[in-house]
């Protein structure tokens, strides 16, 4: 058993090692501040390849690119907006992991919270209508005589 751990833990580690593992030496710029701004650019872009990764963890030839982009743009002079209205401009809103909230992406922000509220007052109206139903109320004198008859007529 404590084998087994032992080697969770590890592929654990060694699965979270692997996502530094993207940025290569050679992309690496040599100003720390610009090389934060980069990596942190990096992040919040989708890697058109791989789709649910960032192309700072993506290791596929076209996230490389991006990266390299990215650098070259912040070198040049522009700011973090710059550079992704450039790619967005390029690549279209797929390109940002986190979409921008516009008209074309509305239903993206707006159907899941809503489904939230939906479902839940949903929940509330099932379990207060079954806590009603649940209740039985007495039965009057005709519904007594009633059933007298039904389970005299059995017997």
């Amino acid at each position: 058993m404590r084998n087994i751990a032992a080697i969770l833990v590890l592929a654990f580690c060694v699965g979270l090692s692997g996502a530094a593992d993207a940025v290569e030496p050679d992309e690496v710029l040599s100003d720390p501040a610009l090389e934060s701004r980069a990596r942190e650019l990096s992040a919040e872009l989708r890697c058109m390849v791989c789709q649910n990764q960032s192309i700072d963890d993506s290791d596929a030839p076209l996230a490389r690119d991006l990266r390299i982009l990215v650098r070259e743009r912040l070198t040049a002079g522009d700011s973090n907006a710059d550079v992704v209205d450039f790619l967005v401009a390029r690549y279209g809103q797929y390109v940002l992991l986190k979409p921008r909230f516009n008209r074309n992406t509305a239903l993206l922000w707006i159907v899941p919270p809503a489904t939230l509220v939906i479902a839940a007052i949903a929940a509330i109206v099932f379990y207060r209508r079954r806590r009603i139903v649940g209740e039985a109320k007495p039965l009057d004198e005709g519904e007594k005589r009633r059933l007298a008859t039904i389970v005299g007529a059995d017997q």
